[in-house]
């Protein structure tokens, strides 16, 4: 194991720990992780992780930019539920952008596991952002990324980052009872 995968390790556990928590700092935390596991996968040939760890740096920065605004407005980082059609748009778009690059992956490269690592990197894009967005329903995806990723990480021979992946799983689950106790009896439900 490389030392840039032990260090995206730490960072990403303590990246996820700082989400759940509603701190900030996950988002520096996370910039710095994922460009580390960037390299790592893209060396793995999972080149849509390894696309998803470029968008990650851009969905934390704006995530950042977000909730430094949110908590300027109110003092707290606040969170809200999605309504019905928004989790209705959201999982239709997962599931068309899945496909989408599945097929794109299986065609025009070499990549190991295409259509597995797809719906993985959708998933994930619609959580971050919904993370960026302060919407509980990312740990829904958070969650479900985390229980696909466990055993393509163990398939390709990537132990830490299955172990990593278990980490993040009981941290997603952290964070969804920490956001909904943080939504309380105040909460509300927005359309997207």
């Amino acid at each position: 194991m490389s030392a840039a995968e032990w260090i995206a390790t730490a960072l990403g556990i303590a990246c996820v720990a700082l989400a759940a928590r509603r701190s900030i700092w996950t988002f520096p935390t996370a910039i710095v992780s994922v460009a580390l596991l960037g390299i790592v996968v893209f060396r793995a040939r999972l080149y849509s992780d390894a696309l998803l760890q470029l968008f990650f740096a851009a969905a934390n920065l704006y995530g950042w930019i977000n909730w430094r605004r949110a908590r300027a407005h109110s003092g707290d980082i606040a969170v809200h539920m999605l309504g019905t059609r928004a989790r209705t748009m959201w999982l239709g778009g997962i599931t068309l952008c899945w496909l989408g690059w599945g097929s794109a992956m299986h065609v025009l490269t070499d990549a190991a596991l295409p259509w597995w690592d797809a719906g993985i990197a959708a998933a994930s894009v619609a959580a971050q952002l919904l993370m960026a967005r302060r919407a509980i329903e990312n740990w829904w995806l958070w969650i479900a990324v985390d229980l696909a990723s466990v055993p393509l990480y163990l398939a390709k021979g990537l132990y830490p980052f299955a172990g990593l992946y278990l980490v993040y799983l009981a941290l997603a689950v952290w964070g969804l009872i920490d956001w909904r106790r943080a939504l309380g009896a105040g909460w509300r439900m927005v359309p997207a």
